[in-house]
């Protein structure tokens, strides 16, 4: 009955990993699954109790860290709120200077745009992109012509 109790074991651990998601859990238990598989031939607790420990600590040492770096590697950074509208590119309508802002439709929104270099006066027609956003004003920046 060792074999059930090691195998109670590891879907606990497996179900409680889906509330930390940090890939800990799921080590440990890995290490319970291998004793549970030691457990149907044998009736030796202490040889299934340190197949448990070797495996988990192999699996924290060895394979967590490659999985962790593997999730992360390819995930992008989640913007949310103004900083989503960094980057984006819209065409001017009406002039902006730092003097006189726009307001302009950004990305389905509206906002007030100025130029990110006081000095420069944006012309309608001209394609920007979103430098910055203070507030409710976004800075932006013109692109070059496209030929």
């Amino acid at each position: 009955m060792d074999w059930l109790i090691w195998l109670c074991v590891a879907a606990g651990l497996a179900i409680l990993e889906l509330l930390s998601l940090d890939l800990v859990l799921l080590m440990l238990a890995g290490g319970a699954l291998a004793a549970t598989f030691v457990a149907i031939p044998s009736d030796n607790l202490v040889i299934e109790a340190l197949v448990a420990i070797v495996v988990s600590a192999g699996m924290l040492s060895l394979v967590r860290p490659s999985l962790v770096e593997r999730l992360h590697r390819g995930s992008p950074h989640v913007r949310i709120g103004p900083e989503r509208l960094l980057g984006e590119r819209f065409e001017v309508t009406t002039s902006i200077s730092a003097g006189h802002p726009a307001q302009v439709l950004i990305a389905g929104e509206q906002w007030t745009a100025q130029p990110y270099d006081e000095t420069l006066v944006i012309d309608p027609g001209s394609t920007v992109e979103v430098l910055q956003i203070k507030g409710a004003t976004a800075y932006v920046h013109p692109l070059p012509k496209e030929i």
